[in-house]
């Protein structure tokens, strides 16, 4: 919480462009240091591979309820969003910021020990449904028939995503032995990136000022951070998952709405005030559903 509002005061405070240069910062040397020092650290025994299956049975899930919602909408009130309102709706409703928030969050809830587990679910589950998955929906409710081309481009993102380059070579790079004094700036650089990450969401969150569509933005909340983590987390123990484990996978089912909602909604021209509304709201939502999740799991 210290960390985001220092970083809402400085959104405020300092130039338009900072919090861009400062997220490519991140993006392309912050996170992937991060990634490569804590899976130096964490346990990859287990039932880690069933992280990313079950991120992805969140995102359909909260998807399909999404979907079955505006229907609902439309038998009893007789009328329909807008395309570009219901993408909206549906993308807030099934990707989570499992990344930039996730992390630091099963970091510090969790340990270093579990933090594979969110690393799986957010690369080879966000990541996918967002820029897969996403992408698609974007396209089928989007506003311009230009934006099939944007497909492609859109596609890259995983391709060139560093996050997941330094995912194999942090993987290759836990077998190698350094100096317990290169471990140690490792390690402080990892923790770094994770506070300058929550500090960068407090400066996001300072340029989102639209708070009309609440009503809309409420629905898609009520799915993303309730629903689904509450009924698939109940399900964990058939699988065989428990404790920390659990925990971590509860703590990203149930994050708010991701920024790539946003940059879908400005890129295939969706409804980008409802998925700003979305975004601002559900990071507050978090405060209060944080501790609940912890208690419950």
């Amino acid at each position: 919480m210290g960390l985001v509002l220092v970083g809402v005061i400085l959104g405020r405070k300092l130039p338009d462009t900072f919090p861009t240069r400062l997220g490519q910062f991140l993006f392309w040397i912050g996170v992937p240091i991060s990634i490569i020092a804590f899976l130096r650290q964490t346990d990859l025994s287990g039932q880690i591979w069933i992280a990313p299956v079950i991120a992805h049975v969140a995102i359909l899930l909260g998807a399909f309820l999404a979907w079955l919602g505006i229907k609902g909408q439309a038998y009893l009130t007789k009328s329909l969003p807008q395309p570009s309102t219901q993408g909206s709706l549906i993308l807030a409703a099934m990707v989570g910021n499992t990344g930039y928030l996730g992390f630091p969050i099963t970091l510090a809830m969790v340990g270093k020990e579990y933090f594979a587990w969110a690393l799986f679910y957010d690369l080879l589950g966000s990541l996918f449904g967002a820029y897969g998955l996403g992408v698609l929906l974007a396209v089928r409710f989007g506003n311009t028939i230009q934006n099939y081309g944007n497909y492609g481009q859109m596609a890259k993102v995983i391709l060139i995503n560093p996050a997941l380059w330094s995912f194999g070579l942090g993987l290759l790079f836990r077998q190698v032995s350094i100096p317990t004094v290169m471990e140690f700036g490792l390690d402080k650089l990892a923790w770094s990136a994770v506070a300058l990450s929550l500090i960068l969401i407090g400066m996001r969150l300072s340029r989102l000022n639209s708070w009309y569509k609440l009503p809309q933005a409420g629905s898609s909340l009520f799915i993303k951070m309730l629903l689904v983590p509450l009924f698939l987390g109940s399900t964990l123990p058939f699988f065989g998952i428990t404790g920390g484990a659990a925990q971590v996978i509860v703590l990203q089912m149930a994050m708010p709405p991701a920024f790539a909602t946003l940059v879908l909604a400005e890129t295939f021209d969706l409804d980008r005030d409802l998925a700003v509304t979305a975004l601002a709201m559900g990071a507050m939502v978090l405060l209060v559903t944080l501790p609940v999740w912890l208690w419950l799991f």
